[in-house]
């Protein structure tokens, strides 16, 4: 049975990382869209991720991090890269890098990495190591704005729903700089302008 805890809720960091550490699955809310959450090392819960969104497992899932450091444990950072993520971290920018190894989040040799502006995510994520998260909704279809909509509309139950009101932010733009011409795969809230003119040293 699912267990919902509101964000600013005494117990719900602790209830969170219990959740993750027992390799089962969260609701969480980001500083765009609800996410559907795991711990990245555990491929058991990865794979139940794309259980409950129908998702190809060639669609790949980003990680989100508390810093630019801990996502260096998880990617090769070019220095443009860094430049980008410095500027626009915490915030709504996944920046695709070659990866160190391929722990639970798929076999590719790349990976997309976050670092969301919201605190709880980032404060769980200092605890418990980078997450595997993907928009909590079936695959192809929108995210609801609201915690309990977003858990329902899953194939499946998760551990845990952490409900922070209404998220109804917009997906995050994502660049890919795994090559010095950085390019722009998912238009976001920050613009190409802004990148490019951020990776300049």
């Amino acid at each position: 049975m699912t267990k919902f805890v509101a964000v600013d809720d005494a117990t719900a960091l602790d209830a969170a990382e219990a959740a993750l550490r027992g390799d089962q699955l969260l609701v969480l809310p980001t500083d765009t869209v609800y996410g559907l959450a795991a711990l990245a090392t555990s491929k058991v819960a990865v794979d139940r991720i794309y259980e409950l969104k129908d998702r190809p497992p060639s669609f790949p899932l980003a990680v989100l991090v508390d810093s630019v450091e801990q996502a260096r444990s998880l990617i090769e950072m070019p220095d443009a890269a860094e430049r980008v993520a410095r500027a626009f971290w915490p915030g709504p920018l996944t920046i695709v890098l070659t990866r160190r190894d391929r722990g639970g989040t798929g076999t590719g040799g790349t990976l997309g990495v976050r670092c969301p502006e919201h605190l709880f995510v980032r404060t769980l994520a200092r605890r418990v190591g980078p997450l595997a998260v993907t928009s909590a909704n079936r695959h192809g279809v929108p995210t609801p704005i609201a915690a309990r909509e977003a858990a329902s509309s899953l194939a499946g139950e998760v551990a845990l729903v952490i409900d922070g009101g209404n998220c109804d932010g917009v997906a995050s733009t994502v660049v890919d700089a795994t090559a010095p011409d950085l390019v722009i795969i998912r238009q976001g809230p920050i613009t190409e302008e802004q990148i490019r003119a951020s990776a300049l040293p």
